[in-house]
């Protein structure tokens, strides 16, 4: 199989100084794409023990909340569950920044969500059981939960996606790129070194024809 040069370069003396810059700025960016795709893909496997941890605590949370619903529903029945759901006036403050991991923007979320009481949450104590107490304070502790989830399963996916480019220029650079380079190199020394035979057998013959006239 032959080896695949860069098509429509003159075999010149400047075109392979200006190649073996190539090559040389192609091998740099090589080692550095290299070093950039290790980094991120221990930070990717970091963040990742992050996320099964956290997936954990927003499920077994979650999971809690729905356990003493579901008794607060026997208890005081459906509709008294959702009078006391609809006197509750909860909001979540939220605020959305990024930050950069090996010049990847990710997300940066900070939520708010104050613990409240039965007072602040504004149902009666009279007419509720502590189960829906309960199950009130275990969603609010699930919504942080699953806000820091969401910020850390998007930063997975966009380190993912960095980690395939950055495989791809690494592979692109390895196997296609720089052997490219260096065939094409080889091929303009070789036809170099060739047209100086060809200029030295050259010389020497009209060397010798004038030496011939001269005698």
């Amino acid at each position: 199989m032959a080896q695949e040069t860069i098509e429509g370069i003159n075999p010149t003396r400047m075109e392979l100084l200006k190649l073996k810059d190539r090559e040389k700025l192609a091998v740099k960016g090589h080692s550095l794409l290299k070093e950039k795709r290790d980094a991120l893909i221990k930070e990717f496997f970091d963040i990742l023990d992050r996320v099964k941890g956290s997936r954990g605590n927003a499920e077994s949370t979650l999971k809690e909340a729905y356990e003493n619903l579901t008794a607060a529903q026997i208890i005081m029945g459906d509709l008294a569950v959702q009078k006391a759901a609809l006197s509750v006036n909860q909001s979540v403050e939220v605020d959305f920044d990024s930050r950069s991991i090996m010049g990847v923007s990710v997300p940066l979320i900070d939520s708010k969500i104050d613990s409240r009481t039965l007072v602040d949450r504004g149902y009666s104590f009279a007419d509720t059981s502590v189960r829906l107490d309960e199950a009130a304070r275990k969603f609010e502790e699930s919504i942080s939960l699953i806000i820091e989830l969401g910020e850390i399963e998007k930063t997975i996916y966009l380190l993912a996606a960095e980690i395939e480019s950055t495989k791809r220029r690494v592979n692109a650079l390895e196997h296609i790129m720089i052997p490219r380079i260096q065939n094409t190199v080889k091929s303009i020394e070789m036809r170099l070194e060739e047209m100086e035979r060809e200029n030295f057998v050259r010389l020497k013959m009209i060397k010798s024809s004038m030496s011939a006239e001269e005698t």
